[in-house]
């Protein structure tokens, strides 16, 4: 385990509006805020989504199981804001459901928004942490430093 302390530092309430693309919008937000660390909340719905529930097998680098939705679901999530190779990496898990339809996993790619989401980012202060690529674990884990 590693890890390092901070502080909240500014606080964004924003509202991502029907047919914007959800990860496209807090990406374009973060460059335009100059956001370099940060967890954010949000609740809303989405038209279409794609999600990584998990591995195909209990192995690394993983081989990623994809599911997704084209017709409006709610959706609930929490993720985090960091930088990797200079620019904002969002990095969002969320539940999202329709009638007894229920995913969960990390959502990926396009992500249109349905009606409006609500997202609340806390961006964390005093904290160095950058995205860097892992080739043995197959992702950019969060580094300290």
């Amino acid at each position: 385990m590693e890890y390092t302390k901070g502080r909240i530092g500014r606080v964004f309430t924003v509202r991502v509006d029907h047919g914007d693309d959800l990860i496209l919008e807090l990406i374009k937000l973060a460059e335009l805020e100059k956001i370099e660390s940060a967890v954010f909340m949000l609740l809303g719905a989405l038209r279409e989504g794609k999600l990584v529930t998990g591995p195909k097998e209990n192995r690394r680098p993983p081989e990623p199981v994809w599911t997704g939705f084209n017709d409006a679901h709610e959706i609930l999530g929490i993720g985090d804001i960091f930088q990797e190779n200079g620019k904002p990496k969002i990095h969002l898990h969320a539940g999202t459901a329709r009638e007894n339809r229920i995913k969960l996993g990390c959502l990926r790619g396009e992500s249109e928004v349905f009606m409006v989401v609500e997202v609340f980012i806390f961006e964390l202060e005093g904290i160095s942490a950058r995205r860097i690529m892992d080739p043995e674990q197959g992702f950019s884990p969060v580094n300290f430093i």
